[in-house]
């Protein structure tokens, strides 16, 4: 008996794919079928991943470096991919950083770069890729944002929960659009996750303090974000303790749950 994976016929791009959330994502679509376009500004893990996933899961994988944190590179890779004639039909907005320190200390071109990867880049791809998904009558858009974007800002991470709230609202606001077109698009929203993210940012050993029941296996988190962008579900919150502190978060006055976040 044969057996038809989701991912028969189709195409995927993975931003960020180099490592965490997005290499994650790459494997696990693989192995559900799809053939890959990665992108991420290393090169060589890209590569390597290119190979692992050629020979393990048999995928058909094109490598386009790119960083997305520059303002031409969303439009340059889209190009890139008209002229590859490669058609994609899921969306993993992914890549991103992290900015640590109080929003003043932190050099305008440094808040410019995030503003651009996290914000300006995926409604830029989305925009290129969703009208051929809508066309065609299949899409899948997944835009990881974070736990973060559901509950009150905290300070040192200024911009961060700001540009995870608009992903998710923008998620929600794209979801109404498409129904009934085919294209499916999810908010993924994670807690605390094992990945290079917070050594990235230089925040592990801060980091290294929470409980360790706050933290999230990468290949977990993608699991569930894949069941949710195939079921159609607008945003999707991994693991358990995390349902309860957002819903926690949102029966409490505002007020109160800023100061609760804030620690005053």
């Amino acid at each position: 008996m044969t057996v038809i994976r989701d991912g028969a016929g189709k195409t995927a791009l993975v931003t960020g794919a180099s490592a965490g959330i997005g290499l994650a994502f790459a494997r696990l679509l693989a192995g559900h079928g799809f053939n890959l376009v990665i992108t991420a500004r290393r090169v060589e893990r890209l590569e390597q991943l290119a190979r692992e996933l050629g020979s393990q899961a048999g995928a058909t994988v094109r490598v386009l470096p790119a960083d997305l944190s520059r303002p031409d590179t969303a439009g340059d890779l889209v190009q890139s991919l008209e002229r590859e004639q490669l058609t994609i039909d899921v969306l993993i907005n992914n890549a991103g950083f992290g900015v640590a320190g109080r929003y003043r200390d932190v050099p305008w071109e440094k808040h410019s770069e995030f503003i651009q990867l996290m914000v300006t880049a995926p409604c830029e791809l989305t925009r290129h890729l969703l009208p051929g998904m809508t066309q065609r009558g299949y899409g899948r858009i997944v835009n990881i944002a974070s736990v973060a974007g559901l509950i009150p800002g905290a300070s040192d991470s200024t911009l961060y929960g700001a540009s995870k709230a608009f992903l998710i609202s923008f998620s929600q606001a794209l979801h109404s659009e498409q129904r009934g077109t085919g294209v499916h698009v999810c908010a993924l929203c994670p807690g605390y996750t094992y990945t290079e993210f917070h050594d990235v940012s230089g925040t592990r050993e801060r980091m290294n303090r929470l409980p360790k029941f706050l933290w999230l296996d990468a290949t977990r988190v993608v699991e569930e974000g894949y069941r949710a962008v195939m079921r159609n579900q607008a945003v999707c919150v991994p693991g358990v303790q995390y349902k309860t502190i957002v819903s926690l978060t949102r029966l409490l006055p505002m007020g109160v749950a800023h100061r609760l976040v804030s620690g005053r």
